[in-house]
């Protein structure tokens, strides 16, 4: 899933490539992936980009309506969501005839007016990419729901310590939530919890002040650290790159590059965290629940 740091690389990468250009046609070929009507997409043809932006892990589009019809008056933005499985791929050139719908991952598809274009795709059944072309960009729930970026300079350890306090809840989830921190997901909170020697199932509310201090500059110095080394990359590399640059997410199995440990794994239905005992849990290794209910 695509997080702070690659969102905040793609926005960079379509500010170089999209800004300024006109767009010819927006097309849907996955249909639920558009969760909105009003205004319709057509208001999009003849719009010029203006601006790409982050907002946690939603891309914005920012666009300048032209003549079309539908558009309403006064900026749109086109605001991106790639969940899971979603992916954002530029084309030099694409074929002015719209996509047939239900053919292999394309699930929509930007085109300009001198032929290049983007194209959003999304692997696997479950479709959870979402697109919506709005006014505002509050009008999306989830942007109106976010909680403080943590790159933001008012984002000091003074908030985030008010954020865990009372929080009787594992401090992995925390970091997940997005109505509480913007742009953390299940990669990035391994991260930072590897990075902070903290057990991801700690409970919030247990952080002294100078444990919040310290998580606080952790978390800003490794999300920091993974935009610098996204800057400049295509969105082709930016997968690599991700992977690459991670510690133990994604390592299960792997020696720990901090202390040498195996790597530990925690599976749930539908995701998994990954841990290293020695750094991170006293040499305990977790209880992994999904696996004690199948060994019963």
């Amino acid at each position: 899933m695509p997080e702070l740091p690659e969102v905040e690389a793609l926005a960079a990468d379509l500010r170089e490539r999209a800004v300024g250009r006109v767009i010819d046609r927006a097309d849907v070929a996955e249909f639920s992936v558009l969760k909105t009507y009003d205004p319709p997409l057509a208001a999009l043809r003849g719009a010029e980009v203006t601006g790409a932006a982050r907002r946690g892990k939603f891309l914005d589009l920012a666009v300048a309506p032209g003549d079309a019809a539908g558009a309403g008056g006064g900026a749109l933005h086109l605001v991106i969501h790639l969940a899971r499985a979603g992916w954002l791929r530029w084309r030099d050139e694409l074929p002015p005839a719209p996509p047939r719908p239900g053919r292999g991952p394309l699930a929509f598809r930007v085109r300009f007016a001198d032929g290049a274009g983007l194209d959003l795709t999304e692997a696997g059944t479950r479709k959870r990419l979402a697109i919506h072309l709005v006014r505002d960009p509050r009008q999306v729930p989830g942007i109106a729901s976010l909680g403080p970026d943590p790159l933001a300079p008012e984002f000091t350890a003074e908030v985030l310590a008010g954020l865990l306090a009372g929080r009787r809840t594992q401090i992995k989830g925390v970091l997940r939530d997005q109505k509480v921190i913007a742009g953390i997901g299940n990669a990035y909170s391994d991260e930072v919890l590897h990075a902070a020697r903290m057990s991801p199932f700690r409970l919030a509310s247990s952080l002294s002040r100078e444990e919040a201090d310290a998580l606080h500059a952790v978390m800003v110095r490794t999300l920091r650290s993974a935009v610098e080394r996204s800057a400049g990359l295509r969105a082709a590399d930016l997968k690599a790159e991700k992977k690459a640059g991670l510690a133990v997410h994604g390592r299960a199995g792997q020696p720990c590059p901090a202390c040498g440990d195996v790597i530990r794994e925690v599976s749930f239905a539908d995701s998994a965290l990954q841990y290293c005992p020695t750094c991170q849990t006293g040499g305990k290794p977790l209880a992994d629940r999904r696996m004690s209910r199948l060994l019963k």
